[in-house]
């Protein structure tokens, strides 16, 4: 399969864990955005500091660069908020490959008692609303309902992007 997969959404939406699960299945490599924020990204994101677009600017560069190795590989998998349209216009650029954008959607509240339980992750649950108030729901792609079992929405992704 010489694609690559973003697959996006706001924290707690599975991004991580459907990614692993999908490229485990695909046999295609898996990248998480999350590894190559930036120290100082970390720390806001802790403190419960809204990331810029100038914060995320690097970030994204990088993810695209990333992606452009991959993409002269066999495609792969990509998990990654990409909340903008914008930063979704920067992830798509320099490579050559399609890019199948698959949407996790999720209801703010069950997105944010998903988080309120999880440990050992920098980002500070406070900011999920401000994830809310800059996403721009994409109207391409695969759109996943996040309240299915995790194997249903790999199964729905599994079928859509064998297509």
């Amino acid at each position: 399969m010489e694609k690559v997969i973003i697959i996006m959404g706001v924290t707690g939406s599975g991004k991580t864990t459907i990614g692993q699960r999908l490229a485990s299945r695909l046999s295609l490599p898996f990248i998480d955005a999350d590894t190559f924020h930036s120290e100082e990204n970390r720390r806001k994101m802790s403190a419960g500091q809204p990331l810029t677009d100038d914060d995320r600017l690097p970030w994204l560069n990088t993810l695209a660069r990333e992606l452009g190795g991959m993409s002269s590989a066999q495609g792969g998998i990509l998990a990654c908020s990409a909340l903008k349209e914008s930063y979704r216009s920067i992830l798509s650029s320099g490579h050559s490959l399609p890019v199948i954008w698959v949407y996790l959607k999720g209801d703010y509240d069950v997105i944010r008692q998903r988080i309120s339980g999880r440990e050992g992750h920098y980002m500070n649950p406070i900011l999920l609303q401000s994830q809310y108030d800059i996403l721009e729901e994409p109207i391409y792609g695969i759109t996943i309902d996040v309240e299915q079992s995790l194997e249903e929405m790999e199964e729905a992704l599994l079928t859509a992007v064998e297509v």
